[in-house]
């Protein structure tokens, strides 16, 4: 009994490790605790990026709405199907991916970003400006 009771925690852990950043993510507003988008996340060329597939709207805002605020090449541009997550690179001994920036299509303000799952399953966003930080938990979509 003591030997599966080990071998399954081994098992349990070598999941957790195994799990991926990459796949669909419903976002949760922090202020409200309501669903904002579903975030699409893949790699490419030992990247991660991140781009809006879904608004969850009411029936008054805009369904299909662009970014005014955006900077650069994202003004204008619609929020579904914007990338907003991108450049972030696996840090091996911190089990993070960082170094990239994260897009608020809201405010239109670019953040640095580090993003991590954590053990329940979740994907921890943190966007921060120095020392100034925010962290989101988003939680696995599945369609």
């Amino acid at each position: 009994m003591r030997t599966i009771f080990i071998l399954l925690l081994f098992f349990g852990l070598f999941t957790v490790k195994a799990q991926s950043a990459t796949g669909l993510w419903k976002t949760i507003d922090d202020e409200t605790g309501k669903p904002r988008s579903i975030v699409q996340i893949e790699e490419r060329n030992g990247q991660i990026f991140g781009s809006i597939v879904r608004l969850f709207r009411s029936p008054d805002e805009e369904q299909d709405p662009i970014c005014k605020v955006c900077p650069g090449q994202r003004k204008n541009q619609k929020i579904i199907g914007m990338e907003i997550i991108n450049g972030l690179r696996y840090d091996q001994d911190d089990e993070e991916y960082s170094g990239g920036e994260i897009l608020d299509p809201e405010s239109g303000n670019v953040y640095d970003c580090k993003i991590w799952l954590s053990e329940e399953g979740t994907l921890k966003v943190r966007g921060y400006v120095m020392f100034l930080f925010r962290t989101q938990t988003w939680l696995p979509y599945a369609e």
